[in-house]
């Protein structure tokens, strides 16, 4: 059971800066939290949404909110993700195997993510070799996830460049660290004092012996941080 206490569960992102820090389109976000219109017969429906957000009105995302949001992004890595298909294959997967808030859960990693892409691979018609990529990349982007002992994230390392397989993990979100935004991973300094720093004049060779951090790192967050 998802502690409502647990600052983790508690309202900290807007839409803009929570797509921000996962390199998602705002409106695709905000679809994924709100639903959006669609048009039906002579009128239009809304479709509900994929993500519960921790506060609303104004739509405001919690850390754990945050990792929903990176799950379901793992998808548009190569598939478009299809609103109608991917909010069955959940509803289907969670009744299933009777987990709550499925997209949080680490066995996504096991038998529960299989299920899901299994399910959501058909409703879509994906062929065998896509399904294929798409579990290989949903593997890896789920190993940028920290689970605690009780099964709750309670670390996220976001994609800093294009290319995720293989990639490094500088960046760091922890709903306790810097409340909850992104650090450079063994420091805990927000990416955006850094670049605030460098706007400023300072050098990324300055920074980094300021820090005590490799150069590698400095450019790293600011990367994150204008790619972002």
């Amino acid at each position: 059971m998802v502690l409502k206490t647990d600052i983790r569960s508690q309202p900290a992102y807007s839409v803009a800066e929570a797509a921000r820090y996962l390199k998602v389109a705002p409106a695709t976000l905000r679809s994924w939290v709100v639903g959006r219109p669609y048009p039906k017969g002579t009128g239009t429906a809304h479709s509900s949404p994929l993500i519960r957000p921790a506060k609303y009105p104004p739509p405001t995302l919690s850390f754990w909110n945050l990792i929903e949001a990176h799950v379901l992004r793992s998808l548009r890595t190569d598939h478009a993700v299809k609103m109608d298909a991917l909010r069955r294959a959940i509803h289907y997967s969670g009744q299933t195997l009777n987990i709550e808030r499925l997209l949080l859960s680490p066995e996504l990693r096991t038998d529960a993510g299989k299920l899901l892409l299994e399910r959501y691979g058909q409703l879509i018609e994906l062929s065998a070799s896509g399904q294929v990529a798409m579990r290989r990349l949903f593997d890896v982007h789920l190993a940028r996830v920290e689970w605690d002992d009780w099964k709750f994230p309670v670390r996220l390392f976001p994609v800093t460049t294009g290319d995720v397989i293989g990639a490094a993990r500088p960046i760091a979100i922890d709903a306790h660290v810097a409340f909850g935004r992104p650090v450079l991973a063994q420091k805990g300094i927000t990416t955006g004092a850094i670049v605030e720093r460098m706007d400023a004049g300072e050098s990324v060779t300055d920074l980094a012996e300021d820090y005590d951090v490799s150069t590698e790192e400095i450019m790293e967050a600011v990367l994150y941080e204008r790619a972002a």
